[in-house]
């Protein structure tokens, strides 16, 4: 499923406040994105189209219907695939050739590849 910036900004809200109403959601909205009721309103409309969140009524409470794991491989997968012809190697490649990362980063990451391998 493929989230627009504006859909991944409104679900980053919905995640983190699973099964509050719309109205809730354009209040947040606003304070945090500066979005008004209607853009709100309209973006959430094409989450429940896409079945991204779920409609509950009564009270038009909102439910992810996707998490944001699923959502952050599907986004990666589709950077790597258009970006790196799908080579995960040239994308981690790139990443650290562009990237100046400190000593404990650099550990960081040996350890996460130590892990995967196990």
């Amino acid at each position: 499923m493929k989230l627009f910036d504006s859909e991944l900004r409104l679900m980053e809200l919905i995640w983190a406040n699973a099964g509050c109403t719309a109205k809730a959601l354009s209040l947040l909205a606003g304070e945090s994105i500066g979005w008004n009721k209607n853009t709100t309103y309209t973006v959430l409309k094409k989450l429940v189209d896409k079945g991204a969140v779920a409609r509950i009524e009564p009270g038009f409470h909102c439910q992810p219907l996707i998490e944001r794991d699923q959502v952050a491989k599907e986004e990666t997968d589709g950077l790597i695939s258009k970006l790196f012809g799908g080579s995960r190697r040239a994308f981690f490649a790139s990443f650290l050739q562009q990237e100046k990362l400190s000593p404990r980063e650099l550990d960081e990451l040996r350890e996460m590849i130590d892990r995967y391998e196990e």
